[in-house]
């Protein structure tokens, strides 16, 4: 975690203005727990381990921005971050994933990011291990010193002129390695042979609650095997670099790292957690909802879980949950679990000047990847605004008549108006403009007939 340059909560919403429209408060929200994360950590030591995060429950209708609230904030937090479906849960006993999978994963998220950041501090030795290794699969391994004889000057001469012809050789091909000649020319490369197949074991808890690589277990048995590739230099480059990278990174350190990071800094978005809170009289398969509440329940209090890199303590995790809460509500959660979860947030419903915005502000908004699409094709697609206002118009028209599925609403609406564009890209004109009348005359016919809305928007 970078505590020299961590965004502030202002900086955090404004981050998240570029993807996402309105929602205030749940940004304000998320941005002020984010930056409590880095308070904790420069706080007296004394009161530190003191200070508990303040787990929060975002509370809206699909489609408005929870989950795309949580993808950003992985982005910008620069800790291990991991969005997980509660639905996927169930009671232990059950099969399907055990809760503690969700802290597993989110040191294997920790551990890779911390072996890309030690990766990019040892790469310029990789890159040099790795030209002087595509050197010797050309030219043959370097000459040593002590190998040129020393008994007889003129045999000493001649051997010193071959090795200063051999260098000469050497430093030419070097600058046609750097300059990109040789990439096609082909080299053999010892890689390791794969001795055991892949093998799934399926146990009540999974394959992960064992924590063992029986591939790396057996492999540890027997001699490494390795067989003669050829491949170009291009591809001996990469293999042979991340062989290298693989040498010089310290996994004992990245480990340890890995660890701290999760226990400190860690973040984990638990979204749909609306579908574990089941209501009084449910049976079947909703049996196991209050189980997978009473699982998840020491995982948010603050318990010790195994790992196959060693044990978590989870106290200081950031819990994110978000929920649609649509014939439930928050108080349908057991108590203890609702305690938890001290801040909650409503998100709003979307409206069409909402929409409008989604349509056209954004990084990434809609109609600018629509335009990324058919550019590809060599078109150029325009909007007029009345048309961008009709769409926008029309996607909450048919949200308050059909199911309000929010922003999702305009990728159905404009796939079907542009669904003949796609289709057939014309090959005649380069600019292709929408105009409103062009979006009335596609879609009004639809959204006038609820059954034929219902079906295709």
């Amino acid at each position: 975690m970078k505590h020299d340059n961590y965004p502030t909560p202002k900086e955090i919403v404004e981050y998240l203005d570029k993807y996402i429209i309105g929602q205030d408060e749940a940004k304000k929200s998320v941005a002020i727990a984010l930056r409590n994360r880095w308070r904790r950590q420069n706080a007296d030591e004394e009161i530190r381990d003191e200070i508990m995060p303040n787990n929060i429950i975002m509370i809206g209708p699909t489609g408005v921005g929870k989950t795309e609230i949580a993808r950003r904030l992985s982005d910008l937090a620069n800790a291990p971050f991991i969005k997980v479906e509660a639905s996927k849960f169930t009671e232990v006993g059950y099969v399907g994933r055990d809760v503690e999978s969700m802290v597993r994963d989110l040191v294997d998220i920790s551990v890779n990011m911390v072996k890309i950041e030690q990766g990019r501090v040892q790469e310029a030795k990789a890159d040099k291990a790795t030209t002087e290794k595509l050197l010797d699969l050309l030219l043959g391994p370097k000459p040593k010193e002590s190998a040129v004889p020393k008994i007889g000057l003129d045999k000493a001469s001649v051997d010193k002129a071959a090795a200063e012809k051999g260098a000469r050789t050497r430093e030419k091909f070097r600058a046609m390695l750097e300059n990109g000649t040789l990439e096609d020319r082909e080299v053999e490369v010892d890689a390791p042979q794969k001795q055991f197949p892949v093998v799934e074991i399926f146990s009540p808890q999974g394959m992960e609650e064992l924590g063992v690589n029986f591939q790396e277990m057996f492999s540890g048995l027997m001699p490494k095997k390795t067989k003669h590739r050829k491949m170009s230099i291009k591809e001996a480059r990469k293999f042979i670099h991340n062989e290298e990278l693989g040498r010089l990174i310290n996994m004992d350190d990245v480990i340890a790292i890995a660890l701290e990071r999760v226990q400190q800094a860690g973040i984990i978005f638990v979204d749909e957690i609306d579908k574990i809170a089941g209501g009084d009289g449910k049976h079947g398969p909703d049996v196991s909802r209050e189980g997978v509440q009473r699982d998840i329940l020491p995982i948010v209090e603050g318990s010790a879980v195994m790992t196959k890199y060693g044990m978590v303590r989870t106290d200081h995790i950031l819990f994110i949950a978000a929920g649609a809460f649509h014939g439930t509500d928050p108080s349908d959660l057991i108590p203890e679990l609702q305690g938890r979860f001290p801040i909650r947030v409503e998100l709003n419903s979307l409206t069409a000047e909402d929409f409008q915005r989604i349509l056209t502000e954004p990084k990434c908004a809609l109609v600018k990847q629509y335009q990324a699409l058919l550019k590809s094709e060599g078109v150029t697609l325009q909007f007029a605004k009345p048309a961008i206002k009709k769409i926008a118009m029309i996607a909450e028209q048919v949200n308050s008549q059909a199911e309000n599925i929010g922003a999702r609403r305009l990728h159905t609406v404009l796939t079907t108006l542009l669904e003949d564009l796609l289709f057939s890209p014309p090959t005649d004109q380069k600019a292709v403009r929408i105009s409103a009348k062009d979006v009335e005359d596609k879609l009004s016919e639809i959204v006038k007939d609820e059954d034929l809305s219902r079906y295709i928007l």
